[in-house]
């Protein structure tokens, strides 16, 4: 056992026994598989059996099964053993076992001042990550123990020092570490628990970026604050659409459920948002029980983008939500029919639950495997799926077993299933041969991130 198999095993997920897959035997009742692989260096098994011993009061034998983790040195295993000290009362050892690892920055260091902050230590967590502020990570937890340490106006103005006058990244890879439009965010983050939301409206006004991971920080606080005129009007200038889709969220938790649908029914607003806040209004009008208005909005929307596959998914879905697996298959087969009868496996596949909701499981199998591809390995997996979820989990096992050791996780699965465990744990743990790469340190900015 080593750092860098572990790290592997972490990073990739192959050659191991994953997490799902872990509690997958824990759930069928195979802790002593879990227990015996811990001891033979599958990282997953260790981290859940100790957690599992560790909350029935065995806190020396969780630390027994992690010991020869942690000894390698390799972050993720003391972080595990410091988490678990820690919900044991023993924060103290915990705090000692991390402290050489804060020293590397990035993640290690984040924990390790949360975790002090925890024990009310708050003014030597701020100490610590006010030297690191360049990391948006190590900032973020910044601004979030400031807080309880009553020093929100001295990271303020830390964050302040980070926005020039002038220059704004146009991009999210413009500056390393804590970007402007970061420090924005963040000390509007503080403006706003000091109640001066005005001021932090003011400042989000100023980013160049309005919009990470499709939510806007300027959006939810208009709705925070109960602001839905003002949010209404930024709405109008969004062309993102995230600023409108948090308007329709807002009029919705408020009872306005057709205010909320006539803002994704805009018609002005651009191609991308008309696309995604057609779906989101077809959620809406489903979750309101007007499941029929929902199926009509989103076969206009699979009709006006013939045969987008995110689309197709989602409209299926529904259909099958709503009980009309027919309007699904009828939709796709023309789809199919204007292709000349020809369709790729990636769009074919979709129908395979419609068909079986409508026409059995039986026929559903054998549309796929008539299916010119229907006898790939990346096949395979939907056909065992729709098996398996008419209990039929032999025969899902038969399919994948045709193509292993492709799909080795989906048939692993079902063979823990039919408490083969043996045969899983065999299969999972072949590997293939790979180079080993350099052991992830936690550090966000000074190891390439592959």
């Amino acid at each position: 056992m080593d750092a860098a198999d572990l790290d592997r095993q972490a990073r990739t997920l192959s050659g191991c026994i994953p997490p799902l897959l872990v509690s997958r035997l824990l759930e069928r009742g195979h802790s002593d598989e879990v227990e015996a692989q811990a001891r033979c260096g599958e990282w997953f098994c260790a981290r859940a059996w100790a957690r599992l011993i560790g909350d029935q009061g065995r806190q020396a034998q969780a630390l027994e099964a992690l010991a020869p983790y942690v000894a390698t040195g390799w972050w993720p295993a003391a972080r595990t053993q410091a988490e678990l000290l820690e919900s044991w009362g023993r924060a103290e050892e915990a705090i000692a076992l991390t402290l050489p690892y804060a020293s590397t920055g990035g993640l290690p260091l984040e924990y390790f001042a949360r975790l002090l902050a925890r024990q009310g230590r708050t003014d030597e967590a701020v100490t610590r990550l006010s030297a690191g502020i360049e990391d948006r990570l190590l900032a973020t937890a910044l601004v979030d123990i400031a807080e309880g340490a009553g020093r929100d106006d001295d990271v303020a103005a830390l964050l302040a020092a980070r926005i020039p006058d002038r220059h704004r990244c146009d991009s999210p890879w413009c500056c390393r570490g804590l970007d402007p439009d970061d420090a924005i965010e963040l000390l509007a983050t503080i403006r706003e628990r000091q109640g001066r939301v005005d001021e932090a409206i003011a400042l989000l006004r100023t980013r160049s970026i309005a919009s990470v991971d499709n939510r806007d920080r300027l959006a939810d606080l208009l709705a925070r604050h109960g602001r839905i005129e003002e949010l209404r009007a930024y709405a109008v200038t969004d062309h993102l659409g995230h600023a409108a889709q948090r308007l329709a969220e807002a009029l919705e938790e408020r009872g306005d459920v057709e205010g909320a649908i006539a803002v994704y029914r805009r018609p002005d607003d651009s191609q991308d948002f008309r696309c995604h806040g057609t779906e989101r209004l077809a959620e809406l009008l489903a979750r309101h029980g007007r499941g029929g208005e929902a199926v009509d909005v989103m076969r206009d929307l699979a009709e006006a983008h013939n045969g987008d596959d995110w689309i197709l998914h989602t409209w299926s879905n529904l259909c099958l939500a709503q009980g009309r697996p027919e309007d699904g298959l009828a939709h796709l087969d023309a789809l199919a029919s204007a292709r000349g009868g020809e369709e790729e496996w990636d769009l074919y596949w979709i129908r395979l639950p419609l068909i079986a909701a409508r026409d059995g499981v039986d026929a559903a199998v054998a549309r796929a495997r008539s299916h010119p591809e229907g006898a790939t390995s990346y096949a395979a997996p939907h056909i065992a799926e729709l098996l398996a979820d008419a209990g039929r989990t032999e025969e899902a096992v038969a399919v994948l077993a045709q193509h292993a050791p492709a799909n080795s996780r989906e048939l692993a699965g079902h063979l823990i299933d039919l408490g083969r465990v043996n045969d899983a744990v065999l299969l999972l743990q072949q590997r293939d041969s790979e180079p080993v790469s350099p052991v992830w340190t936690g550090s966000l900015f000074n190891d390439p991130p592959f």
